[in-house]
């Protein structure tokens, strides 16, 4: 089936701004509370937020076989569950009610007051009821430049991480939409010279730059998804904050890695953008050496050009833009992620979330943390209002923007956007 909503050419009835990364070949989807205080499935167009629940009442999707109530549902976990060419279907099908040659919702009044919504008159909420998340450490860039200031400099990679998608699993239970802020996590630390650690609040509090995929039902258990069949199981990807504690991971994470210094806050862009949205922006990922075992070996084009930006705003101050990265860097894909992630029979799930790993790229200002922006902490990074910063300060907003663009077609994510409250003490 041809995914006609990706037309170049097309052109909305709504408006959209010419630098928007929500064009009508965009049609993400998300969750969003309107201003009658109704929660309800949604897309975007520019700066229109777009009632899909209500279309679907008013039979915009009729000769689709969706169930009565698909979009009328508080996550998208449902819809995610039909499978890739339900997805198709309706996303196709938006793009033609939202065409500039269609004129029957465009010139219905009536029916257009139901549906569409200014964006700032929505509340953006989570999209998906995430039951497992799983977060990878796929950027070489990221794990070699880690090894270095953590262990042996010539030895920065260990032995297994060219062999196999090194993950583990995190806490879904803490996972929040843009917008929500963090606070400062409490932990146990050791500080530089002493033997016996301390508990107190992170000093060395960081942020992530990452993506996630969105999963459907992929598998039952003990079944595993060859890699070339990895990607009908994606729904969509969404930037990711992935917040960390440095200095709570360096005594925590021997011997049994991430924990308490990585599961206190994971902060996501709200709308998730469809892999069928992805499609035009495909590109080759680095030449992997050694070559994989079979199970993860995959030829072609099987990652994607995302521009990545992170910007740090203190309070009451302007933006700085500290990173410049791209998703196209990352040495595993996501099918080589999802392969391996179901090669011992793991069960996944509509709704599951897999974080791609820190994206670092090959130079000093593509690297994706603060923990490498500074080199942990002995280069510090001067803002816009003349402030520097080795880790993140509490009131200080962190910024991240995601957007790929090609033939005049911009697809972007929007923003992940969240900020550092200091630590949270019950009275």
């Amino acid at each position: 089936m041809p995914i006609t909503a990706n037309d170049p050419t097309r052109k909305s009835w709504l408006e959209v701004p010419t630098d928007s990364d929500f064009p009508i070949q965009n049609i993400p989807f998300g969750v969003f509370l309107t201003k009658d205080d109704v929660v309800t499935i949604g897309t975007r167009i520019g700066d229109f937020a777009i009632d899909l629940g209500a279309l679907q009442q008013l039979n915009y999707f009729e000769g689709i076989d969706l169930t009565d109530d698909m979009f009328m549902q508080d996550t998208l976990n449902d819809f995610i569950s039909d499978g890739k060419k339900t997805w198709r279907l309706v996303r196709n099908r938006i793009a033609d009610i939202f065409d500039a040659t269609n004129a029957e919702l465009r010139d219905n009044e009536k029916h257009r007051e139901t549906v569409i919504f200014k964006i700032e008159e929505v509340e953006m909420q989570l999209p998906v009821l995430i039951g497992d998340y799983t977060d990878f450490y796929s950027s070489r860039e990221h794990a070699t430049n880690v090894g270095k200031m953590f262990r042996d400099p010539e030895n920065a990679l260990l032995p297994n991480w060219l062999h196999i998608p090194v993950g583990y699993h995190g806490r879904s239970s803490t996972i929040v939409p843009s917008g929500i802020p963090v606070h400062r996590p409490m932990g146990q630390t050791l500080p530089n010279g002493e033997t016996t650690p301390v508990f107190g609040p992170s000093r060395l509090v960081d942020f992530e730059l990452e993506t996630a995929f969105i999963t459907t039902d992929a598998n039952i258990m003990g079944e595993n998804i060859p890699v070339h069949e990895a990607e009908d199981y994606i729904f969509g990807m969404v930037l990711l904050n992935d917040w960390s504690a440095r200095d709570i991971q360096k005594w925590e994470y021997v011997p049994l890695g991430p924990f308490l210094a990585k599961n206190f806050a994971s902060s996501i862009s709200p709308w998730i953008v469809t892999m069928d949205a992805l499609e035009p922006f495909r590109t080759k990922g680095p030449q992997q050496e050694p070559m994989p075992l079979p199970y993860l070996q995959e030829k072609g084009k099987k990652t994607f050009d995302i521009n990545l930006e992170v910007s740090l705003q203190p309070e009451n101050a302007e933006p700085t833009v500290i990173s410049k990265s791209n998703f196209k860097y990352m040495y595993w894909s996501m099918s080589q992620q999802l392969a391996h992630h179901t090669s011992n029979g793991c069960r996944v799930n509509s709704g599951d979330m897999m974080g791609s790993g820190t994206i670092s790229g090959p130079t000093p200002d593509s690297f994706g943390s603060m923990l490498e922006l500074t080199w942990g902490g002995k280069n510090p990074i001067t803002l816009s209002d003349g402030t520097e910063r080795k880790f993140i300060n509490d009131g200080d907003t962190v910024i991240m923007k995601g957007f790929c663009t090609k033939e005049n077609v911009r697809i972007g994510f929007g923003e992940v956007s969240s900020k550092l409250l200091p630590p949270f003490f019950r009275k």
